[in-house]
């Protein structure tokens, strides 16, 4: 008999999700699809006051709304057989569900970052005047502090900073130079962003009540990705004739108002021995259907809520 395995286990497998990625505060399951991969973000926008006129009358505005369709497209699976001898003859250690917590541990939870970090610099990218390049060697103990005010000073961030929705990204070097700048008094320290009741857990401090949190595993902090490497999972582009290699992002703003990961599928499914016909032992299959969006503002349309700052060095691969 089939059994559905995320049914059983989802609690358990989401709560490693969202404990094993640090981009989880932007994860939403809030949208109304209106087709099979395909969800409408409507955009509306109005005029402005007029001068009164005393003498009677009301001046006319007009407002326009605009129908944005988004489609998911990072569609990602794996399958598991594990013969039955093998969770016999190691004490169940090669079970299903030890095989699928490290799935979601090493695998899941590092793509979730990686997808997100990725889209966000890409928007970023091609959007004037939210985007740079700085050799990660110039963030000094001297400089840093001023260096991360400044960007979150470029162009509309100051509005998102005021209503308290942004979350900067930092390389660990960065974050060891922001614990040792010279400009300020400072405690970094161990704390939590929780979200839905479960906190993440890293090194993390503020910049003017933006929260900075320290990108550890930086092999998911690039602004690009190839999704097909030979082994699966993922790995920076390498820089090759022809082939514009990735680049290590140093810093990346993103606002949870306009970010966020929208999950369409994950499908997890369990089957016992001769419930299927892949060979003698337990099957695990996992797809997952998901994406990352960068919204507009509600004023012009514009997006102006994320920047990236990224390495000048390209991927090699060394």
């Amino acid at each position: 008999m089939a059994l559905n395995y995320a049914q059983q286990w989802s609690p358990e497998l989401l709560e490693i999700l969202i404990q094993g990625t640090i981009t989880s505060p932007f994860i939403t399951s809030n949208v109304k699809w209106v087709g099979a991969r395909t969800f409408h973000f409507t955009q509306t926008s109005t005029s402005g006051f007029k001068n009164h006129n005393r003498n009677g009358g009301w001046n006319k505005g007009s407002f326009a709304q605009k129908d944005v369709p988004y489609t998911v497209e990072h569609d990602r699976d794996i399958s598991f057989l594990v013969d039955k001898a093998d969770v016999d003859e190691t004490n169940a250690t090669a079970s299903i569900q030890n095989i699928s917590r490290v799935f979601e541990q090493t695998q899941v939870a590092p793509e979730t970052d990686a997808l997100f970090f990725s889209k966000v610099a890409q928007a970023a990218k091609k959007t004037e005047g939210y985007h740079s390049e700085t050799a990660a060697s110039a963030y000094t103990k001297a400089k840093v502090f001023g260096m991360l005010k400044d960007i979150l000073a470029k162009g509309k961030l100051r509005r998102y900073k005021a209503n308290g929705t942004l979350v900067m990204y930092v390389t660990s070097a960065i974050m060891d130079a922001l614990e040792q700048s010279t400009e300020f008094t400072r405690k970094i320290e161990i704390t939590q962003i929780a979200e839905g009741g479960i906190g993440i857990e890293t090194r993390v401090t503020d910049i003017d009540g933006v929260p900075v949190m320290e990108v550890i595993d930086d092999e998911r902090f690039y602004d690009s990705f190839n999704w097909e490497p030979e082994n699966g999972g993922f790995e920076p582009v390498k820089k090759a004739s022809g082939t514009t290699g990735s680049k290590k992002i140093n810093v990346l703003v993103a606002c949870g108002q306009t970010c966020k990961t929208v999950p369409k599928i994950a499908s997890i499914y369990y089957f016992d021995p001769g419930a299927h016909t892949e060979g003698d032992g337990y099957l695990y299959q996992n797809r997952s259907l998901s994406d990352v969006f960068v919204f507009p503002n509600g004023k012009d349309g514009n997006i102006d809520s994320v920047y990236v700052d990224t390495d000048t060095t390209e991927y090699t691969g060394a």
